[in-house]
């Protein structure tokens, strides 16, 4: 019998983590399974809260730590509100970003991918998916599919430089790389629906 999962979908700016979290919710839902579609800042009434606080304002709103400490609040409420329940009801949780980016994103200021893992132990007991789906894309399609969503405008995090985001992609291929068995790498390009089937694909083990 299949029981509840908890997946994230990780990536860049523009690799499609939105789009393809609703194509799998939608085809896993075809295989009889509930599937609870939810993300990062956010995915409960507090985390949304937080949410508005983090993505909006001017670029020095927070410095690196005041940011670090939201997202790990933010992320806190969104397991014991959101995940936890759904999954002990035996329902998938899919989560458009999760603890992986906090660990790219966050921790190229004057925090250490530790600092990060730390927060996550005394917010959440370090709880972690049962997968990782990390999408990769060049980066300039990954610009271009960003700047086709976003035009000139995006939030304070996805405003941030091409260096940035360089670091942020390099960060997720080491996730990848140290953790085989969570973090999947799939391949982003091509049509959208050959996309869905590699994700699918990679949860074949936990669909069994």
């Amino acid at each position: 019998m299949i029981t509840g999962r908890f997946i994230t979908l990780e990536g860049g700016e523009g690799a499609g983590k939105s789009t393809q979290l609703r194509a799998l919710a939608a085809a896993l839902r075809a295989r009889g399974l509930e599937v609870v579609e939810t993300r990062e800042p956010g995915g409960s009434e507090g985390a949304e809260a937080i949410r508005a606080m983090l993505l909006t304002g001017g670029a020095d709103r927070w410095n690196a730590r005041a940011e670090a400490l939201l997202f790990a609040a933010a992320r806190a409420d969104h397991i014991e509100k959101t995940i936890r329940p759904a999954l002990a009801r035996g329902a998938w949780v899919l989560s458009d970003r999760f603890l992986d980016s906090s660990r790219a994103y966050q921790g190229q200021g004057d925090l250490s991918d530790a600092d990060i893992l730390a927060l996550h132990q005394i917010g959440s007991a370090g709880f972690l998916p049962d997968r990782t789906l990390f999408l990769t894309l060049p980066e300039a399609e990954a610009e271009a599919r960003a700047h086709a969503r976003d035009g000139d405008v995006s939030d304070r995090i996805g405003g941030r430089d091409r260096a940035f985001h360089r670091a942020v992609a390099e960060a997720f291929v080491r996730f990848a790389a140290d953790e085989p068995e969570r973090v999947r790498a799939i391949d982003a390009s091509g049509a959208a629906e050959d996309v869905t089937a590699r994700l699918l694909a990679a949860l074949d083990d936990l669909l069994s």
